[in-house]
């Protein structure tokens, strides 16, 4: 599994030959300006929540690509209305797609689109191929609720963590939500996009290391592989 960050809280994934792509933010995001969307590949996006810094970019993404939208059934209905596809779920809720099963888990913090329209609750992903689980939060807060992860879904390869505070965790939950997951390898995302979400990005590696832990903050565009 390949996973390329795009910078704040979009990632591209590539499972079992499917291209996903996670919340994307990148015309609009000053620090993702190299990052050309026309020539990004997708069959999947999956959607946390509706505010703009996540879906932003959904709309032009799908229409090009035909690209199949995974998220919460409000969501879903919106962009349905559209003319987009796209399959709803809720938290709680798995599903078996051709890349794999993702599970939709809960995530603390609120949801509405740019007109101010109900985004229905926000969540986080579970995505589960043959050989590797990856927990995808979302925008959230620290909560007791992911100790459940390790525990219903199985051992988590990796955990992508919003890491900027201000508007989510900041490095010391992102640290502790680790031990709840009991996941020692984190890809940190939702910091630097703007001044409230600014971080001491050395600090915050060697707080990890400390641990025994290993946070990956990859320039834009970088890859890593599990």
């Amino acid at each position: 599994m390949k996973i390329t960050y795009l910078g704040h809280a979009s990632l591209s994934i590539e499972a079992h030959g499917k291209t996903i792509l996670v919340d994307p933010y990148i015309t609009e995001n000053e620090l993702a300006k190299h990052i050309a969307i026309n020539t990004l590949e997708a069959d999947y996006i999956l959607i946390t929540h509706a505010h703009e810094d996540h879906i932003v970019d959904v709309e032009a993404i799908a229409k090009r690509t035909g690209a199949i939208l995974i998220s919460n059934f409000e969501i879903i209905s919106y962009f349905e209305k559209k003319g987009l596809k796209g399959h709803p779920m809720n938290i709680g809720g798995s599903w078996k797609f051709d890349f794999g099963k993702i599970h939709m888990v809960n995530a603390l913090h609120s949801s509405s689109f740019p007109d101010g329209s109900y985004g229905g609750n926000p969540c986080g992903f579970v995505l589960e191929t043959k050989h590797h689980k990856i927990y995808i939060a979302g925008d959230t807060a620290l909560t007791y609720d992911m100790r459940l992860i390790p525990k219903m879904i199985g051992y988590i390869d990796l955990a992508v963590l919003p890491i900027g505070d201000n508007f989510t965790m900041g490095v010391k939950s992102a640290l502790k939500a680790s031990d709840f997951l009991e996941c020692k390898k984190v890809l940190g995302y939702h910091y630097d996009t703007f001044d409230y979400i600014k971080i001491d990005k050395i600090k915050a590696i060697n707080k990890f290391a400390k641990k025994r832990k290993e946070l990956n903050l990859l320039p834009i565009g970088d890859s890593l592989k599990i």
